[in-house]
């Protein structure tokens, strides 16, 4: 095996962190329960940074690259814990226990009414009146119109 470079021995250092902290999972997920055997919790470092003996050169440069987008989004155990996930992502709710926790899926009440706001426009029509509206008309291609397609289709802007 290759010398591993600076950033793998981090990433080797940062699972062997989570494995002594109890935070370190094996399976899918995280959902084969955390790693108790040392040596397990090895092979996941190595895989992890990418410098296992038992992969291709490849599959080492895939694990690595998928490591450095996981630590980017903010998605590790250590991350997590510390409040430090990545703030602002895209179409994915934050990690942190004051955001919700890290597979919050219940939109808020203030979410709620924040949406209801933007499909209420000024007119009062939301997408499902609209969507009614051209079901009556027999507009072609409705189902997969949005909101605004549908106003125009309907001649309403």
């Amino acid at each position: 095996m290759a010398k591993q470079s600076p950033r793998q021995r981090r990433i080797t250092g940062r699972v062997m962190h989570e494995f002594k902290h109890g935070e370190l999972k094996s399976g899918r997920a995280g959902r084969a329960g955390k790693v108790k055997n040392r040596r397990q919790a090895i092979a996941i470092a190595l895989e992890e940074a990418g410098a296992s003996k038992y992969e291709s050169g490849r599959r080492n440069r895939r694990n690595l690259r998928r490591t450095e987008n996981k630590e980017a989004k903010g998605r590790t155990a250590q991350q997590e814990r510390e409040g430090k996930s990545h703030v602002g992502a895209s179409r994915r709710r934050e990690s942190t226990r004051a955001m919700g926790g890290r597979n919050a899926r219940k939109t808020t009440a203030r979410g709620r009414r924040a949406a209801n706001a933007r499909a209420r426009k000024a007119d009062g029509h939301t997408r499902q009146e609209l969507y009614a509206r051209a079901r009556k008309r027999g507009i072609a291609g409705r189902s997969k119109m949005t909101k605004r397609q549908l106003e125009n289709a309907l001649g309403m802007r």
